[in-house]
C-alpha cells in the first residue's frame, strides 16, 4: 500500500519496540512463522475490480488493484456489513452472555469493549504474532455455540515492496490472507480471505469465493496488542474477533 503506509510503518518501527482445535481447549502456541504459507505468491496480480486507471497507477506489484481505498477494493455488500458494527458487537456479545457464557466473555477484558481501540501506532511492525480465534453470537439462530474460544496459533505482517501491509493467520485449519487499509486514527480496514484445512497451501483471492471473503477492522488495544474485528462473518458467528500479540 502505497506511500502512505510506508511512511506510517516507518514511524511504527522507529517507536516499536481459527473450527481450529477443539473449542476451549487449553492454549497451545503454534510456532510462528515468517515466510507466508507454501503456494501463495508475494505478489498478485491487480484485482479485477480495479478500474484500468488504478491498475496504472498502481505500483507494480500491487495487491488487491493497488488501490489505497478499501471501498474501491470492498464489495459493496461487505462496505454495507462494516456500517453495522455497532450491531454486530452488540447482539454478538448479547446472546454470549445469555447463553451462559458471561464469565467467559468478561475475562477478555478489553478484548470484547467495543470502545476500547486505542489512537496511534496502528500499523502492526512487519514481522511474526501470535493470534487467537474468538467467535461470539450465533450465524444462524438454534445452531452452534454463542461463544467458542480457540488456542493461540501463529500470525504473521508483511510489507511487501510494492507498501501494501498484508496480514496472514499461518497456522490452524481457518487461516486468513488480506490488507490493511488505512481509514481513521483509531482503525484500519482489513479486506482478505480465507483458507480451509491442512490441504489448501494458497489464499482464495478476495472476491473469487464470496463465502471466503473477510471484511473487518484492525485495532490497537494495547501496548503490542490488535484485534481484528469481523462483524457478520458468513460462518458460525455475529462477530468474529482475531487477537493478535507478541
Amino acid at each position: 500500500m502505497r506511500r502512505t503506509l510506508l511512511l506510517a510503518m516507518a514511524a511504527a518501527t522507529a517507536l516499536s519496540a481459527c473450527g481450529e482445535n477443539s473449542p476451549n481447549s487449553a492454549a497451545e502456541i503454534s510456532p510462528a512463522v515468517s515466510e507466508p504459507a507454501a503456494g501463495v505468491p508475494a505478489r498478485a496480480a491487480p484485482s479485477a475490480r480495479a478500474t484500468p486507471e488504478q491498475q496504472a497507477a498502481a505500483p507494480v506489484g500491487g495487491l488487491q488493484g493497488g488501490a489505497a481505498d478499501w471501498r474501491r477494493v470492498a464489495s459493496a455488500a461487505d462496505a454495507s456489513i462494516l456500517g453495522r458494527l455497532d450491531q454486530a458487537w452488540r447482539l454478538a456479545r448479547a446472546e454470549a452472555e445469555t447463553a451462559g457464557f458471561a464469565q467467559q466473555v468478561e475475562a477478555l477484558g478489553p478484548l470484547v469493549d467495543p470502545n476500547a481501540a486505542q489512537p496511534g501506532r496502528l500499523h502492526p511492525t512487519p514481522g511474526t504474532y501470535r493470534c487467537r480465534t474468538i467467535k461470539l453470537g450465533r450465524r444462524t439462530e438454534g445452531q452452534g455455540l454463542a461463544y467458542v474460544g480457540y488456542p493461540w496459533f501463529a500470525c504473521s505482517v508483511e510489507l511487501t515492496p510494492g507498501g501494501d501491509l498484508v496480514l496472514t493467520k499461518t497456522t490452524g485449519s481457518q487461516r486468513t490472507r488480506g490488507l490493511l487499509y488505512p481509514d481513521t486514527e483509531r482503525r484500519l480496514v482489513y479486506i482478505g480471505a480465507q483458507a480451509w484445512g491442512e490441504a489448501e497451501t494458497a489464499f482464495p483471492a478476495y472476491g473469487d469465493t464470496r463465502e471466503r471473503d473477510q471484511v473487518g477492522v484492525l485495532e490497537r488495544i494495547g501496548q503490542n496488542r490488535w484485534r481484528l474485528v469481523i462483524p457478520w462473518p458468513k460462518q458460525e458467528a455475529k462477530l468474529e474477533l482475531l487477537e493478535i500479540t507478541r
